[in-house]
């Protein structure tokens, strides 16, 4: 099932610099608080637990009209080597993306097996966070699919 919208709060998880094969949380000290974004007419936001040990944890939640539409739990992990963002949305089962590229600020994952999204990936801004999901259309040809978020005001 194509879920665009917990995608993008999955997103935000991608944001890091390039990420330490013995401890990913670590890079993920200005990641840890609650970010918020919007896609048309939903809203979308994540809260990211301060990093620990050696995993980063966050949640997110897809909101129209009042309505959650979806939500999501989400990681980082790094196991033999291999760094993954890993996404559980509601009632299905956990898919993996592989870091594929990272620079200064930026981070790519990517799952060619998944249907949609295929490629994640975030870029630091001025502002907050720059975030795209893309794989296959309907018509076969790229998708991409940006939000942008910023620091929520509590």
């Amino acid at each position: 099932m194509r879920n665009y919208k917990l995608f993008f709060a999955a997103a935000v998880l991608l944001a890091t610099t390039a990420l330490a094969a013995d401890s990913p949380a670590r890079e993920f000290d200005w990641l840890s608080g609650h970010w918020c974004g919007r896609s048309g007419d939903k809203f979308i936001e994540e809260f990211w637990l301060p990093a620990a040990g050696d995993i980063a944890i966050g949640v997110g939640r897809t909101v129209k009209d009042g309505k959650t539409l979806s939500h999501e739990f989400m990681r980082i992990v790094t196991r033999d080597g291999v760094t993954s963002f890993i996404a559980v949305l509601e009632g299905q089962p956990p898919t993996a993306f592989k870091l594929t590229a990272t620079g200064r600020h930026w981070a790519r994952f990517e799952n060619p097996q998944h249907d949609f999204p295929q490629r994640v990936e975030i870029r630091r801004t001025e502002t907050g966070l720059h975030a795209e999901i893309a794989g296959p259309g309907k018509d076969g040809k790229e998708e991409v699919l940006p939000v942008d978020y910023t620091r929520c005001v509590d």
